[in-house]
């Protein structure tokens, strides 16, 4: 072992560079959920734990952005049903998400076939 070392080209930080995106944090966990997680990976042949909790977090989130959102619009609907501005069943008048088929004699229009129209003229 070398009785000095120069340290003056030397970097702070961790070893192992971040992926982008990625934020080096220290956080602590209750030991049962960690096990919990480590247990998990290790049924599933391997992987990484953090990742597996990145994912349960995100997912709640997601669930917790979800439950806003309808709470939000079951409040608007109840008061503007309080102020009967809107009908007690407001998606009978939405439109359907998929447009319904057109009929035969419309899908046939432009391939040589004439149109017929049921108006008189």
């Amino acid at each position: 072992m070398r009785k000095e070392y120069d340290f003056s080209q030397g970097k702070r930080g961790a070893v192992a560079p971040v992926q982008p995106g990625k934020v080096r944090i220290t956080i602590r966990i209750d030991a049962d959920l960690l096990n919990w997680f480590r247990e998990k990976v290790n049924e599933r042949g391997g992987g990484n734990y953090q990742t597996m909790m990145n994912d349960a977090l995100r997912s709640y989130i997601q669930y917790q952005d979800k439950m806003l959102e309808e709470t939000i619009r079951r409040v608007i609907r109840e008061e503007l049903q309080a102020q009967g501005s809107m009908p007690l069943h407001p998606y009978r008048h939405r439109p359907p998400a998929v447009p319904p088929r057109l009929s035969k004699k419309r899908e046939n229009r432009g391939r040589g076939q004439r149109f017929k129209s049921s108006r008189p003229d």
